[in-house]
């Protein structure tokens, strides 16, 4: 049900990403939620597993399509929309260009998700377990990534840090905010897009 020459493209472009971020950015990088589910759409697109890809279009549905929009303000406009200083890394000249370029996934990814979801079905599963992958991947964005990466925006929304209240209950808050704000809105989407859900 899903192209080969789909696969193929899909897997080449994270055989490059992979092995590149690690060595120039760090193995930390990939417990961003977005990175978590551009490897879940890799095994769903070859297992056609809709589980896994309903899991991935949960979690990176709204914050991809968030970036893309405060990528192009900034790259068009100059303008910073949500005021995260998200994508300020991509026009950073002390940056090579191709590895900038590599954080385009957030563009296509959104894509690549709907298409597939609109495929095989959404599987409603999908909340709960991105619900719980996050609970997982927030204290260990905490505890493995520290506050210079920021990974997951677990020590301050955007690149300042916040101070006003511990960070276990600013993690915990954050996770009720990624489930509130992120998931659920995506949830209901993705069931209005592929009606004809199937577990």
């Amino acid at each position: 049900m899903i192209s080969p020459a789909l696969k193929i493209a899909y897997t080449l472009f994270v055989a490059v990403l992979v092995p590149v971020y690690w060595l120039r950015i760090g193995w930390q990088n990939f417990l961003w939620l977005s990175d978590i589910a551009l490897l879940l759409t890799l095994a769903g697109l070859w297992w056609e597993q809709r589980l896994l890809l309903s899991v991935a279009a949960v979690g990176a549905l709204l914050p991809d399509v968030a970036w893309t929009m405060d990528f192009l303000a900034r790259l068009l406009l100059g303008a910073d929309p949500f005021g995260l200083q998200a994508t300020a890394y991509m026009l950073d000249a002390a940056r090579p260009a191709w590895l900038r370029g590599l954080s385009l996934f957030h563009v296509f990814l959104p894509a690549v998700l709907l298409w597939a979801v609109r495929r095989l079905g959404y599987d409603r599963r999908a909340l709960v377990v991105q619900a719980a992958i996050c609970a997982a991947v927030l204290p260990l964005s905490h505890a493995l990534a520290g506050p210079q990466r920021n990974v997951n925006w677990v020590y301050g929304l955007g690149w300042q840090r916040q101070e006003f209240m511990p960070d276990p209950a600013f993690v915990a808050l954050l996770w009720v905010g990624y489930v509130v704000i992120v998931f659920i809105p995506a949830h209901v989407l993705l069931r209005a897009w592929a009606p004809r859900t199937r577990r």
